[in-house]
């Protein structure tokens, strides 16, 4: 049956109260491509242009969509949403998107390349240039991570639509511990060993880039399809993901491939619980799957990371001599991240390729003299912090630790708390039950208004790193 002029003028009607109801970046995403194709007898028909799209709809929409076409044109007793094969008319409002499409279907019979093009081109972002060095092979398995690694080969070695064990995987640690080695490490095995597997390899900062060009260039559903063409979704530095319609997207593509057994591996610098910028619902969804942390390593962890960043540096330079005493010497003394190990071998290395020195302990030990021995808070205890601060700002400790709000005590209690994240391996909800039963997000506040505060207040920033001393020093 052939579509009429008065079937598209009621069905303008709909999809105006769609837009009123929904707002206009929902409707453009999920409706602005729907067109009518039959309403006869309380039957009415419609199609999008991809079975992703239909999927969402029924899924989702089906309900409000027959409550708004029922209001317009009159009780339905049936509503279909097919997928269309066929070149669509342009829809008002978006010619050129239209105009494009129309002219990708004419080019090709299918628009699953396109498809497969455009998640392909997506990847980019990191896949096309993945450090080979981050694989699995050059990443240290130690205590402290041993749990995060075995997840992720079990993910990476998973064979095409073999069941998954669990889905989400959501890793968390500080920087520098290995959670974009790790990613990297499962997008080179996949690429390796199951390359009918597609990845799609993206930072939160990346996927709310392209969504913004694709709002721009009023192409939400080829954004929307990239996902549908992917086995694999890799997302880093999950915790920069702001903003309530990014979020909104990246929930709508997450459940999508979660809801089709495809995996989802999301790294980020704290737990889901402690992500408060991200809805609750999809901290619920992240914590429905399996939560996994990389801690800081051990003394002996740190002597492979080590041995192996510097087996690298001779690789690169044989020139490069290092003591293994001293190899020692900064093992013991940087307890951190790799990252501020291979940075404390890079600064001694330089020391000496610069001066023409022999490296010695007593060199290295006055090259690393501002680098913190213990970062990992081994020796720092909050009940230290807490005596320390109490001290120093004559405020007793059961003030600090009690509900009172003046700001005599208020203000030495959120910096004991900034100082106990800082100093620390204690996660927020354990600080906040040290200091008197709060919840993380009262330490997270704090936190955050002293890191801002002290950029701007001298004195504070003085009396901060006063403190600090004070703390290491016993």
């Amino acid at each position: 049956m052939s579509v009429t002029n008065e079937m598209k003028a009621r069905w303008e009607r709909v999809a105006q109260r769609l837009r009123a109801e929904l707002g206009e970046d929902l409707f453009t995403s999920w409706f602005a491509r729907m067109e009518i194709e039959d309403l006869s007898e309380g039957r009415l028909s419609v199609s999008v242009p991809t079975r992703f799209l239909k999927s969402w709809i029924e899924t989702h929409y089906i309900s409000k969509l027959q409550k708004i076409g029922e209001a317009e044109l009159g009780p339905l007793d049936t509503l279909l949403v097919r997928v269309r094969t066929r070149g669509s008319v342009p829809q008002r409002g978006a010619p050129e998107l239209a105009e494009t499409r129309t002219q990708q279907m004419q080019s090709s019979p299918s628009p699953q390349p396109s498809v497969v093009a455009q998640a392909q081109s997506m990847v980019a972002d990191r896949s096309q240039s993945l450090d080979p060095n981050q694989s699995f092979d050059s990443f240290v398995v130690g205590p402290s991570n041993q749990l995060a690694h075995a997840a992720m080969c079990r993910v990476a070695d998973a064979a095409q639509g073999a069941a998954i064990s669990f889905n989400p995987l959501f890793v968390h640690a500080g920087a520098g511990l290995g959670k974009t080695h790790l990613l990297s490490a499962v997008a080179l095995r996949i690429k390796e060993k199951r390359p009918d597997r597609r990845v799609m390899f993206l930072t939160a900062e990346r996927f709310m880039i392209n969504f913004v060009m694709a709002l721009r260039q009023r192409d939400t559903i080829s954004f929307k399809d990239q996902f549908s063409a992917i086995d694999v979704l890799l997302i880093d530095d999950f915790q920069f993901l702001q903003g309530k319609t990014m979020q909104q997207e990246f929930c709508n593509a997450f459940n999508s491939l979660v809801d089709s057994r495809r995996q989802v591996i999301v790294a980020a610098d704290v737990p889901p619980a402690q992500l408060d910028a991200i809805d609750q619902r999809m901290r619920s969804r992240l914590m429905g799957g399996l939560v996994v942390d990389i801690e800081l390593p051990d003394l002996e962890t740190r002597r492979r990371i080590l041995m192996s960043r510097y087996s690298l540096m001779l690789k690169r330079d044989p020139s490069v001599i290092i003591p293994d005493d001293v190899l020692e010497f900064i093992a013991n003394r940087i307890t951190g991240s790799g990252r501020e190990l291979e940075g404390a071998l890079n600064r001694i290395a330089a020391y000496q390729q610069f001066n023409q020195a022999a490296v010695t302990l007593d060199l290295a030990s006055l090259v690393l003299r501002d680098m913190q021995a213990t970062p990992d808070g081994s020796r720092v205890k909050i009940d230290d912090i807490l005596k320390i601060v109490g001290r120093h700002f004559n405020v007793g400790r059961t003030d600090l630790l009690s509900p009172r709000r003046a700001r005599s005590v208020v203000v030495p209690r959120q910096i004991g708390m900034y100082l106990a994240k800082k100093m620390t391996a204690r996660s927020l909800p354990e600080i906040g039950r040290r200091f008197g039963g709060r919840d993380h997000s009262t330490v997270l506040h704090a936190v955050r208004k002293i890191e801002d505060q002290i950029k701007t207040d001298d004195r504070l920033a003085r009396e901060v790193a006063l403190l600090i001393r004070l703390v290491e020093q016993g």
